[in-house]
Parts: C-alpha cells; structure tokens; sequence
C-alpha cells in the first residue's frame, strides 16, 4: 500500500510516530464497529484529506490482518460524508469531487446544516461511529479525545479522531512525504479554509515582489509558525477589553487603585529546608516595585492536586498569581497539570511551544508525546520576547516562570514588564514609598501608640521588626501617599521625648 510504504520509508521519526499512533486509533476503531457501522466526514480541506489517506491504510492494514487482502487497495468502502454548501469555495468542490471519483469513494452529500444532515444520515443508516479530521487547536477539538461520544443535543455517536494531536507541521509533512493530491488554494497562500465570506489567504505567506501586477503567496506548506494556520480566517473584533485593562486609559484609570497578587512556589525540597527559596522574596519585591501589593506566599509540594488547590483558591481572590517551580519533564513537575486541573481543562500539546523545546533542545524532545509540550488546552497565552529562549507562559490571570535562580527570574521578569508595556495585562501602579524610624524603646512602650496610629492611618501599613534580640527596633511606613506617611511619622513623634527616634532614612 503506496501510503504505508512512504511513512515507513521516510526518515521522519515524529511523522512516523504520529502515523503509526492515528493508525491504532484506526484499527482499533475499525475492530469495534462494523464497516457498515462507521463514517468518514471529508471536506476537501488538508486535514481531512490526511484523514482520508489513513482510512485508506489502515483499512488495508486491518484487511491484511484479517487476512483477506490480495496486497492492493482497490476500493475504499468506509461511508463518506460531504456537506455540500453554497459559501464553499469552488476550488474545495472540485477537489472534492475528483477525490471521490479516484479513490471510489462512496459519497453521501449533505446541503443541510451539519447537525441536521447527521440526524437525517443517521436515522437512515446504521451509522455508530465517525472519523473527523479534527486537530488540538481547532475550535471544536477543546474537551474532545481520540474517541468522544457526541455531545449533549446531537444525535448519538462516536467521534473518532485519529489525527488529533497532529500539528501544522504534521499535517504537511504527512502529504508532502506521501505524495498524495490536495486542494489548489493550499498553494495560493490558504493555510485555513472555510468559507468564501471569512476566508483570506495568510498574510504571512505574501510575497513582497512590486514586479507582480497581483498580490502572490507562498504555498501553504512554507509557513514557519504552525499557531498562525488560522491567521488567513477573517475575524469580527470585540469591543471588549480585558478585566484588568488592554486599552489606552485602563492604566491611567487604574494607577490609584490597589491591585493585588500572590505568590505560589512549588518544591518539597523548600519544605524540607533542602534548599534555600531564594526566587520568593526576590518576585515580591519585583511585585512591589510595580505598586502591587502581595497577599500572600505559600509554598506547596510537587503534587498536581496541591497545586490545582492553590491555584484556584488564589486566581479567584488575586488580581495576577504567579508561580514557579515544577517545570520540566521530571516526575515531580507538577505544575501545569496543576494548573490546568484549577481551570477544569485537559493537557494538550502546542505546537509553537514544541518548536521552541526543538530549537532548545534538539529531537530529545520530539516522539510519542512530548510531556515539556503539553499546555493548559484553551486558556494558554504564550508571551514571546527575543531574549528568552522559551516564551513566558501564561495562564488566564496566572503567570507561569520557568526560572531556577535569582539570574534568571531578573531575565525573564525585564521580559514580563517590557511585554507589558505593549499587552497591558500587568499595569503598572503608583509606587509604594517608606519611611523607617529606628528607637531603642521596647516593644511594651511602643506597642499601643503604634496600634492607635494605624487605626489613625489605616491607609498605610506599619510595621515593626528588629534584626536582632537586643538590636533597636526599627519602625517601617510604607503606602503610596508620602504626604500621608509624613503625617503618621510625625504623629508617632509627638507622642515621645524628642530624639526617641533616630536613623530616619
């Protein structure tokens, strides 16, 4: 079978790894329904027509385990499903058409709405189960696995997936490795197709070129970054903005207002003392010096439902929660299952983060799956910035570092508050100013002025330390106001001897 015989003849490990892993799902779909049982929903678009050229090998290869094969491929007898519509370009219908015809394919179309057409097909035919040529990133994929019974409201059935954890990349690897027909538009600089009313061909694969009378693009399979396939879709913009601010004057509007975070370190070895937390009081006073104010530090051990815990305690009190620690590929990180598991979503590779963990690490990253990958499916905004050889990540309202030492969190923090600057989602606030007084009054003399000043000044936070037992006890005024921290230094003042307190600074 020509389609096996390329896969296996190529040198792509991932490619092969993908293909053998969609042909299991395949077979095994094929083992437990009837052929009569199962459906091949095709569209004419890339995707789809990798769908249809795994059907085609494993079905031989279910045939040739069953023994019933004379070593071709003559006929492809898997129902298949065309929903024909009047916004479809011209180019996906012809392409449609002529794959039916080459390859036998029994074509069932459809001009009725998806939901209505399947209603319809399957009161007529013994359907149970349908291959959808569905990829992790596409909008219907969110919550889906390789087999997922149709939701709520549609008629029943199986939803098979083969491909479902296959990238940009893969996709066009797989077709250009196998040689195999696709539709026209790919090579007019279409990386994503649905209709003629909301589709464009990709910006990204325009070709700057004043000799051409027409605009002219690169074909589909030359787009470096496979998270921008969806780039050539024409989107209706909102008008809304994010809670804390992506427009103009949602920083100016918030300045004197008090945003709040918390802090969140992973790591049994701070628990166990093994190590010393140098990055928390480091990202505390980053935090500090942007005027946030930081609720609270809480240290949790590497395990995904501490974590989860945590975060959803803390996303849901707290303007922005950062985290570190526990990630990597090891056992003990923990982390972004965590925080996948406090925003009720699933794990799902990402392809743009993949090709970063390539460029850094070469194929050791690259197989069956490839855990480093794996993000929060729906939620994860990556925060690229050129001197960072990975991007920040970030999760809704949780930002994610990768840091393990004070060097690198100052690197990746520069990165954040630059990235900010243009996004917006970590504003800016009025600094906090101090002031601190040093006395050598014990903590009985100064303990209930210093409780009535700060019902005086409840603004403000006052507060007491002494860096040694028999040390002077030095007496700290932090707020934004610094008239109001003057006023509250000179109340405390007034209430002792003059020259009680000294080392103002």
């Amino acid at each position: 079978m020509e389609i096996d015989k390329a896969i296996r003849e190529s040198d792509d490990r991932r490619l092969k790894t993908k293909y053998n892993n969609a042909i299991y799902v395949i077979r095994r779909a094929l083992a437990l329904y009837s052929i009569e049982e199962v459906a091949f929903s095709f569209n004419g678009g890339k995707d789809s027509t990798v769908l249809l050229h795994l059907l085609r090998a494993g079905y031989f290869l279910h045939k040739m385990e069953q023994k019933c094969s004379n070593g071709g491929l003559t006929s492809f007898p898997i129902r298949t499903i065309y929903f024909e519509s009047s916004a479809a370009f011209p180019e996906i219908d012809s392409f449609t058409y002529d794959t039916a015809s080459s390859y036998g394919l029994q074509l069932d179309i459809i001009s009725s709405d998806f939901k209505s057409g399947l209603e319809k097909l399957l009161k007529a035919n013994p359907i149970r189960a349908i291959f959808l040529g569905v990829r992790i990133g596409d909008p219907t994929a969110v919550g889906q696995e390789q087999f997922s019974p149709s939701s709520p409201g549609w008629p029943p059935f199986m939803r098979v997936n083969p491909i479902l954890d296959w990238s940009y990349r893969d996709v066009w690897a797989f077709i250009l490795t196998c040689k195999v027909q696709y539709c026209s538009l790919y090579d007019q600089g279409y990386t994503s197709i649905g209709s003629i009313h909301d589709t464009v061909p990709n910006a990204l694969l325009s070709i700057s070129d004043s000799s051409y009378c027409k605009e002219k693009f690169k074909p589909a399979y030359l787009l470096s970054d496979g998270r921008l396939e969806r780039a050539g879709r024409v989107k209706k913009f909102s008008s809304s903005i994010n809670a804390v601010g992506n427009d103009s004057g949602s920083v100016d509007s918030h300045k004197s207002s008090l945003l709040v975070a918390s802090v969140i370190a992973v790591g049994e070895e701070i628990l166990f003392g093994t190590v010393e937390d140098q990055l928390g009081p480091s990202l505390r006073r980053k935090i500090h010096s942007i005027g946030w104010s930081v609720s609270q530090t809480v240290v949790v051990q590497n395990d995904k439902d501490s974590v989860a815990e945590e975060v959803e305690r803390r996303k849901s009190t707290n303007d922005m929660v950062f985290i570190y620690g526990g990630v990597g590929p090891l056992h003990s990180d923990v982390t972004l299952a965590g925080v996948a598991k406090a925003f009720g979503v699933r794990l799902a590779p990402d392809e743009e983060f993949e090709e970063y963990l390539r460029h850094l690490i070469g194929d050791h990253c690259t197989g069956d799956q490839n855990e480093m990958a794996l993000l929060p499916e729906g939620i994860t905004e990556l925060l690229h910035h050129e001197k960072l050889a990975v991007p920040l990540i970030k999760c809704q309202n949780v930002i994610i570092f990768t840091a393990t030492n004070a060097t690198e969190l100052d690197k990746e923090w520069d990165c954040l508050i630059e990235l900010t600057r243009s996004c917006g989602f970590l504003p800016t606030m009025v600094p906090y100013v101090s002031k601190h007084l040093q006395t050598n009054l014990s903590d009985v003399e100064t303990a209930q002025p210093l409780s009535k000043l700060s019902l005086e000044f409840p603004d403000l936070n006052i507060g007491c330390y002494r860096k040694s037992r028999k040390g002077p006890l030095i007496i700290s005024f932090e707020g934004k106001d610094q008239t109001r921290i003057e006023s509250a230094v000179e109340s405390l003042c007034k209430l002792f001897h003059p020259g009680t307190f000294s080392g103002i600074y």
